[in-house]
This record gives structure tokens, sequence and C-alpha cells, in this order.
């Protein structure tokens, strides 16, 4: 009997804790949202088996992950674009798996974000393993993997106290992320800047930022040094190689009949001064568009894509991001790439 009490009392107790602990976590305006890890990102890969001729796959870093909004280009092409882009990653290892490993010919949409798409043919390097963790997680999750996953997704869906990340920024507040940001003498002291999670990802995985990096400029700063110290990081730029590994696969890829279009979205302030500083448009762009002979798409080029201004210097709010994603599609749809599948 006094078993069984304590038993009730336990959960009784830990019912209280966690409606308290959610609550609290809501008043901090969180707001449930998906973990965008390997498993969700291997839930898109897998449509990619199936997608057809008329689907259209997006790769690339975060830039495209936020820029491009997934209700959005639904809206205007009737379509639902596979988003398979990846924060802080080069679309290369995304790109060879699609090119070896299924027979996707539909149009491939590829983002190009200078300091990493011309810095990852180094396999050590942390934008190539990123992507090719996820890559290598899709082939090999097994099936324990795969339930795990299922499970944990209308938990994500409906709590606030579960958010939490693989990548573990230090905005996120599952126990393991909180306990990180302990410190203990100089125990755990890093060189690296605090890295807050300032986005917010549904189940297919369109991203779009959160409003406080909008509305608040000392949130903002803490991500913008972080651009610093990542582009102090970052290893040298191997234009040669990147391309030569590129135009490989794309050439592949065009021979079976697929389109593929390469995509600069936007950048602001420093950053964009610092990427035209250490990686120019006409080294570096203009050379990949020139070598593969293939559509390409500069926001700097087209007055409805160039007049955005990026809150933290390289990813557009959700309101701009809707503005880009509608005007994108309607120059495409304006140079035959995409048709309105609705019509």
């Amino acid at each position: 009997m006094k078993l069984k009490l304590a038993f009730i009392v336990a959960i009784f107790v830990s019912l209280i804790s966690i409606t308290f602990w959610e609550l609290y976590w809501r008043n901090q305006e969180k707001i449930p949202d998906f973990d965008d890890d390997k498993g969700l990102w291997a839930e898109q890969r897998k449509k990619v088996e199936k997608a057809g001729s008329s689907s259209t796959v997006l790769i690339g870093s975060s830039r495209v992950l936020f820029d491009i909004q997934l209700d959005v280009w639904e809206e205007k092409t009737g379509q639902l674009p596979i988003m398979l882009a990846s924060p802080g990653s080069t679309p290369l290892p995304v790109l060879r798996d699609i090119v070896d490993n299924t027979s996707f010919n539909g149009t491939l949409i590829v983002g190009v974000t200078p300091g990493i798409f011309f810095s990852t043919t180094y396999p050590e390097a942390p934008p190539w393993k990123r992507a090719q963790t996820k890559v290598d997680h899709f082939k090999k999750r097994t099936y324990a993997q795969k339930l795990n996953h299922l499970l944990s997704l209308p938990f994500q869906e409906n709590f606030v106290f579960v958010s939490g990340s693989e990548e573990k920024w230090s905005d996120d507040i599952d126990l393991g992320s909180l306990l990180s940001r302990i410190s203990i003498g100089d125990r755990f002291k890093s060189l690296e800047p605090p890295f807050y999670n300032f986005s917010y990802s549904r189940i297919d995985r369109n991203t779009r930022m959160s409003e406080r990096t909008v509305n608040d400029t000392t949130f903002a700063n803490t991500i913008k040094k972080v651009w610093f110290f990542f582009g102090s990081q970052s290893p040298p730029p191997d234009k040669v190689s990147t391309i030569a590994f590129f135009n490989d696969y794309a050439a592949k890829f065009q021979r079976r009949g697929g389109k593929i279009i390469l995509l600069r979205c936007p950048s602001s302030g420093a950053l964009k001064q610092g990427e035209n500083a250490m990686l120019p448009r006409q080294h570096f762009w203009d050379s990949l568009v020139v070598s593969s002979g293939l559509r390409s798409y500069h926001f700097e080029d087209y007055e409805t894509l160039k007049n955005f201004e990026c809150p933290e210097w390289s990813h557009l709010s959700g309101p701009d991001a809707d503005k880009f994603t509608a005007n994108l599609i309607e120059i495409l749809q304006k140079d035959k790439i995409l048709a309105n599948l609705k019509k």
C-alpha cells in the first residue's frame, strides 16, 4: 500500500513539475518546434526516392533553409518542394548522394554561400562533415532509430520543454544543453562565442527566423559575433577543386534529364562586405557560373531580390523570406524554369 501511494505521489509531483516547466518556457516566448536533426532530414531525403521530373529539391546551407518558405512555394507553384538544405553545410555531399543513389531527374536548386561552398572539398571540415553525416544516417539508420524518431514527433510538436538540437545551440532548453551552459572555473570555458538558436522548424523542415532575432538588436548581435568567429576558423578557399567536383556531378545530373539551378541568397552588413573582400564575385561565383554553364540567380542582379536587409547579416526574417520566395518564383516562372501546376 505504501509503495502504491509513493508511486501515485511521484507521478503527481512529476506532472506538476513538468507543467510548471512547460509554462515557464512558454512565458519566455518559446514555442514548440521540431528538432531539425538527422532524423528529420532523413524523412525529407526519403521523398526524393519517389520524386518525379516535375518535383523540386532544395539543397545548400542555412540561407536556402531560412530564405525559401515552403508554404509560399506551394501556393505559387502548386507543389511542395523537398527541403534538404542544412545549416553550416556544403551541398556537395548531398548533390553526390542524389546523383549516385537516386534516379531523380527533376529540378535541383543549389544554394551557394561563398564562404562555405568554395571551401568544402575538405572531408574533415565541419561544412562537409555536417552534410555527410546526414547522408550517412539516411543510408544506415536502423528500425530502432526510425521508430524513436517517429515516437518523438508528437512530443516535439506539442511541448516546448523538449526543444533541443543535436547541433547543441546554446539556447536550447533540453537538459543536456542547459547543463552545457554551466561553467565551473576554467574547466568548460570555450573560445567559441555562444551560439543561440534563432529559428523554428516544422516537420517538413520549413524554417523561419524567430521574431526575437528581428526585434532584439542585442540578441541579433550575438549571432553576428558567431559569423566573425566561423569566418576566422574556416579553411582557405579551394575554388578549383570545388568547382571541378560540382561540375562533374552537375553534368551527370543533366545527362539524365535533370535541371540544376544556382542560387545566391542575400547577405548584408559587415558579413556581405567580408564576402565581397575575401571571395569576390568575379573570381568565385562568376567562375562557377561560366564553367558550369548553368542557369544562375544572384540576388544582386534583380530589383525584387536585392533590397533585403538580414537582421543578423546572413538570413532573412520570416516576412522578408515570404517576399523573397514569391519574387524568386516569379522570376523562375518567367524564365520557364518552374511551372504553375495549379493551372
